[in-house]
């Protein structure tokens, strides 16, 4: 068989729990880089798990019994970080408890006999599965040991790259991102990643900070600057020295005040209220803002050399809408995390409760999809999280994205431009198949599909 070598050794569970002479070839598996560990029933697999971390496992089940077909359901269940695949016969495909578990627990299934095809489809489920399960927190170098830092589209891997790049730098960074995006846990990836991480990390909110307090918070202040002040304070700039200043929701901070800090950040010294001693303060800052801070120069709400000075480097998190694929893998993840707050019986997500998930554009982006799955599984009464205990169900259609498949796709736009070209060609038959480029046998054919009326 011509199967791609895969380049590093990944371990994969195998449980046989039927017959062995429809055992599939581990030779095929280990000997393209994969470390297979074979165990016989569902109790030696629970000690093999327990003893070794798997990313991936296989089950093969030839035939199936209701208590067999439950402690499959247990294991799998049980153990959710491991990414299962079945393989089975064409016979337990026919009952629909068996059908039902694989749809809502397992990565992908199988039918022996496998083919050399089947072989090389299988290796390559196994790749996808690893990778999805290295997604999990324990195994995620991009998981910046951040929960809500979990994903695997093409825009979080152009993310995750970026705060690398980042992080291996001492300049201010700007993280420009919507309400719900994690700009924060950016923040905090781009200093444990940094020559700083063994020094203070410090978050300062400024929408937050009511203006009058909003200077002495940042600067700190000496004995007597005003009623009140009966000690000196350090502020958190100080406070940061040598490690990471976080300024989140920097568009809301004062005018006035931008001038303090584009002084600090220019001169790398502060001053404390009611104080003269400039103190010199070696820290790196990085700001973030939902806000466009362009539209905010000219409005002149901002000023445009603090914005100079903040802007050396810039991450931009996608939302949630834009990060395909990912929000079902969040959601099972955040599912792992909480489910101990709901009641036992609570096994996961129904598979409407997914689509519907999948179709949100999530307004309120990852922050929002933590609140409503950690409320689902408080107020779930059954055995899968459903749409209304998402309170999905009520969204608007504006919030819904409409999901159609290829073939409806296709089928759209071959009978749109049918239409249009027909128009265009005011119902010359002629005309219009050349300009689709098709025959007229052709033509005639897709009006027929679509029963279009061409009088």
């Amino acid at each position: 068989m011509n199967i791609p070598i895969v380049e590093c050794r990944r371990p994969v569970l195998y449980v046989r729990t039927n017959n062995k002479s429809d055992s599939i070839s581990k030779a095929v598996i280990s000997t393209q880089g994969w470390d297979i560990k074979e165990v016989d029933g569902l109790q030696e697999a629970r000690n093999s798990i327990g003893s070794q971390k798997y990313s991936v496992g296989l089950i093969q089940l030839v035939s199936v019994e209701p208590e067999q077909l439950r402690a499959v359901e247990a294991l799998l269940t049980d153990h959710r970080t491991i990414e299962w695949v079945i393989i089975t016969s064409t016979e337990c495909l026919q009952q629909r408890t068996f059908c039902k578990l694989i749809r809502e627990t397992c990565h992908d299934y199988y039918t022996l006999p496998l083919s050399d095809v089947d072989y090389m489809r299988l290796l390559s489920t196994l790749g996808h599965a690893h990778g999805m399960a290295s997604l999990c927190l324990d195994d995620l170098e991009q998981g910046y040991d951040d929960y809500e830092m979990v994903g695997s589209s093409p825009p979080m891997l152009k993310l995750f790259g970026s705060i690398r790049k980042v992080a291996s730098v001492d300049a201010p960074v700007l993280i420009y991102g919507e309400s719900g995006t994690g700009k924060e846990l950016i923040a905090r990836a781009v200093h444990e990643r940094s020559a700083r991480a063994e020094m203070p990390f410090i978050a300062v909110n400024c929408g937050a900070i009511p203006e009058s307090l909003i200077q002495s918070e940042l600067f700190g202040y000496e004995k007597g600057a005003f009623t009140g002040a009966n000690t000196q304070k350090c502020g958190q700039i100080e406070a940061a020295a040598g490690g990471t200043l976080f300024l989140d929701e920097i568009g809301d901070l004062p005018f006035d005040m931008q001038v303090n800090l584009l002084r600090f950040l220019q001169e790398k010294v502060i001053q404390r209220l009611g104080g003269n001693t400039e103190i010199p303060v070696d820290v790196r800052v990085v700001a973030a803002t939902n806000v466009d801070l362009d539209a905010a120069v000219k409005c002149g709400r901002f000023r445009e050399d603090l914005l100079y000075r903040l802007n050396v480097l810039q991450l931009q998190p996608p939302p949630l809408r834009e990060r395909e694929g990912d929000t079902q893998l969040m959601a099972k993840f955040f599912f792992d995390r909480f489910v101990s707050d709901g009641q036992a019986k609570l096994k996961g997500f129904s598979q409407a409760s997914l689509q519907v998930m999948e179709r949100y554009t999530w307004p309120g982006n990852v922050r929002e999809l933590i609140n409503r799955i950690r409320r689902a599984i408080v107020m779930c009464d059954g055995r899968l999280i459903k749409p209304d205990d998402l309170d999905l169900q009520s969204c608007s259609a504006d919030d819904a994205r409409p999901v159609i498949s290829l073939e409806e796709a296709r089928e759209k736009a071959e009978k749109e431009a049918v239409i249009s070209a027909i128009r265009y060609c005011h119902n010359n038959m002629t005309q219009t198949a050349k300009v689709l480029g098709v025959s007229r046998v052709t033509l005639y054919r897709i009006i027929e599909k679509y029963q279009l009326s061409v009088s």
